[in-house]
């Protein structure tokens, strides 16, 4: 992996601490609209479930994320997504502990049991040549102290790209996709993804979670779209 320069990934001003990869001004200016604790989606009241949640809740109990899907954090993950910038994946991982500890300490966020990331299929995987959310599952899960399972997840079927596909479509396509390698039960899991659209994806592979006797399960990404 690259060495972290001692230089913001943001604005390009100098570091104090060249392992931090983002400055404190950059950091206070990602910041996200007050949403709903549950689905992530704007909401007038933050600290209780909005009547979307009341009405039709996912499958998950917690949604906790950096942004909204803009710059300059879309930037950086479409960097390491495609570009193989995997320098860029402590700091990236930093963004989110530091949101989930303020979660936690706001909203009593339950610390997790075990860390699981949204899987690729292997031929996808294969093309890429890894996958971008395991360098940052494995951050997570040393500054969390919980164990990460890189293949407790797995995609069992190869589905099409969800970016061009309706809410409903994407619900079809994710249906059967994954399988749990991981013993869950009784287990308090966090969800990994890069990004939550829809949530479609974190939605069926919660679903499976909890069926496999998850005791809960809190996704954490770096953005939301809203």
């Amino acid at each position: 992996m690259l060495s972290m320069p001692a230089a913001c990934w943001l604005c390009q001003m100098p570091l104090a601490l060249a392992h931090h990869g983002i400055c404190s001004y950059c950091l206070r200016t990602l910041s996200r609209p007050r949403c709903c604790p549950r689905c992530g989606m704007p909401s007038l009241y933050p600290e209780a479930e909005c009547g979307r949640c009341l009405r039709h809740p996912p499958s998950w109990q917690q949604l906790v994320f950096v942004t909204d899907w803009q710059p300059p954090l879309q930037n950086q993950i479409c960097q390491l997504k495609f570009f193989h910038k995997t320098a860029h994946s402590a700091m990236l991982a930093r963004l989110v502990l530091l949101t989930w500890l303020t979660a936690h300490r706001e909203r009593r966020l339950v610390r997790p049991d075990l860390l699981l990331c949204v899987p690729l299929h292997h031929s996808r995987a294969w093309r890429r040549g890894y996958n971008q959310l395991e360098e940052l599952a494995r951050y997570l899960a040393h500054w969390l102290a919980c164990p990460y399972h890189p293949a407790g997840l797995c995609r069992k079927k190869r589905t099409a790209v969800q970016h061009f596909l309706t809410a409903r479509a994407r619900r079809r396509n994710l249906r059967g996709a994954f399988r749990v390698e991981s013993e869950v039960k009784g287990r308090h899991i966090a969800l990994l993804d890069d990004v939550v659209t829809t949530g479609s994806t974190v939605e069926e592979i919660s679903r499976i979670l909890l069926a496999a006797g998850a005791a809960s399960v809190q996704v954490l990404c770096l953005c939301r779209t809203l």
